[in-house]
């Protein structure tokens, strides 16, 4: 008698994304409804007065669009990095997920006690061509207030903490080799870095927003990292997912 359970694609599914992931995704996947939501309103919110956000060295950066490119590959950037953590190692997925939410919130309350906007954008394109438009469609869709600290920058360098402090061991017991934790942390290191310029060069941030998203991010950085702070998850979480301090380098 064939006692072989049928092969859904539910079932597919299952294997492929285990339940227990999906109990482990919930507080963040939570919070990220909390944050997009919040973020909507605070876009959609008309003040009064703004706070301009300029400093000396934004007159000196130059407009480049191809920086659009770096800028929008953010998005997959983090999703893809977050993911993979969250198959491979939940103590670095919570603790990359605790730096994140931090880092969001604070900038949820910024926004919301310090309304702030800058003027650094071209007004007219100094080109037509694939790039500017990509550019233009970005101003449309994303206003130039609430600026401050760049999320851009914060979570880029929550991704880049996460991939160096990682020891690339998962909670099945497999450890990456040494070439490839290498090449990883130099793909997400350079490509985090042109992110973070690309803030500025495509004129979304002023050089201040960038100036205390990695200041306030050294200090999220010592709480995670070193005083173990964990609350989106990170109960029951099998350790360790960093590399001894004697090893990092």
């Amino acid at each position: 008698m064939n006692t072989r359970k049928e092969d859904t694609p539910g079932r597919r599914f299952s294997g492929a994304f285990p339940a227990g992931k999906l109990r482990t995704v919930r507080p963040m996947f939570c919070y990220m409804i909390f944050y997009l939501i919040s973020f909507s309103l605070i876009e959609q919110w008309n003040r009064l007065h703004y706070t301009v956000i300029h400093t000396a060295v934004d007159d000196v950066i130059p407009f480049c669009p191809a920086f659009v490119i770096p800028y929008i590959l953010w998005f997959p950037y983090v999703t893809v990095f977050i993911v993979f953590l969250l198959m491979k190692n939940e103590d670095a997925y919570h603790r990359l997920c605790t730096v994140l939410a931090i880092g969001m919130t604070v900038f949820i309350l910024v926004s919301i006690i310090f309304p702030n906007i800058h003027l650094l954008r071209p007004e007219t394109m100094p080109e037509d061509n694939v790039l500017t438009k990509m550019v233009s469609l970005l101003y449309l869709a994303d206003t130039p207030t609430n600026l401050t600290p760049s999320i851009h920058v914060f979570n880029s360098l929550g991704i880049m903490a996460a991939a160096w402090e990682w020891d690339w061991r998962t909670d099945s017991g497999y450890s990456y080799s040494g070439t490839a934790r290498g090449f990883w942390r130099m793909v997400i290191t350079v490509l985090g870095i042109l992110i973070i310029l690309s803030t500025m060069m495509i004129k979304q941030h002023s050089f201040s927003d960038v100036v205390i998203a990695l200041g306030f991010f050294f200090f999220t950085y010592v709480l995670v990292y070193r005083f173990d702070l964990m609350f989106i998850g990170g109960k029951n979480v099998r350790r360790p997912a960093l590399r001894p301090r004697s090893a990092r380098s």
